[in-house]
């Protein structure tokens, strides 16, 4: 089996912009405001969420989010079903219910067949039903590094919002993953060793 991880440049967040360079970039790109807006803007990129928030004239919030990212692990089943349930988490993280989600895939066909392609969709679209999220279409285009996740819209309850920024000393926390899973990814990346994670919620 081709190992993905050693197609990737990086693996996982660690592929991301650094944050400084990425608050530089935005500064300097000046966003200009919508004109005339469908809905209020609730959480932009001021806080650092997991996701940008509005308010419709009616009332209900909708959330937006789209998180991809390199090979973490070298099954393709596995690497599509943990990219799929990142990005679903962004929508969990504000305290909303994930609705519909877009595929979105960069793949090098030269260098790696379509069906490892597959398996990857295979495995987020199977984690999107366990959601109930309506997996409906994406995006692909052609990479010399293969990268996949999704772009996800949910609704949450306006009183019940979670945002950075409300957060206050004594407020319990909730660790959906365990703390050190980029260590464990540089060893399965650099051996190839399959490890389960230690990880018991």
């Amino acid at each position: 089996m081709k190992r993905l991880t050693q197609y990737a440049q990086g693996g996982g967040c660690a592929c991301k912009i650094p944050a400084g360079d990425l608050e530089r970039l935005l500064g300097s790109a000046k966003m200009p405001r919508p004109r005339d807006p469908a809905a209020e803007l609730v959480v932009g990129l001021e806080t650092g969420d997991d996701a940008a928030v509005v308010r419709t004239q009616d009332g209900a919030v909708i959330i937006s989010t789209a998180d991809f990212f390199t090979p973490v692990v070298d099954d393709p089943y596995d690497w599509g079903r943990i990219a799929a349930a990142n990005a679903l988490s962004d929508v969990y993280a504000m305290g909303g219910r994930p609705v519909v989600a877009l595929n979105l895939l960069c793949w090098p066909p030269d260098l790696l067949p379509y069906e490892l392609a597959s398996e990857v969709l295979r495995g987020g679209a199977e984690v999107a039903a366990q959601a109930g999220c309506h997996l409906a279409g994406g995006h692909s285009v052609t990479d010399a590094e293969p990268k996949y996740g999704l772009a996800v819209t949910g609704t949450a309850d306006p009183d019940r919002l979670l945002r950075n920024d409300t957060g206050r000393p004594g407020l319990p926390l909730s660790l959906t993953k365990p703390l050190g899973l980029g260590v464990l990814n540089n060893r399965h990346k650099s051996t190839g060793e399959v490890f389960p994670t230690p990880w018991r919620p």
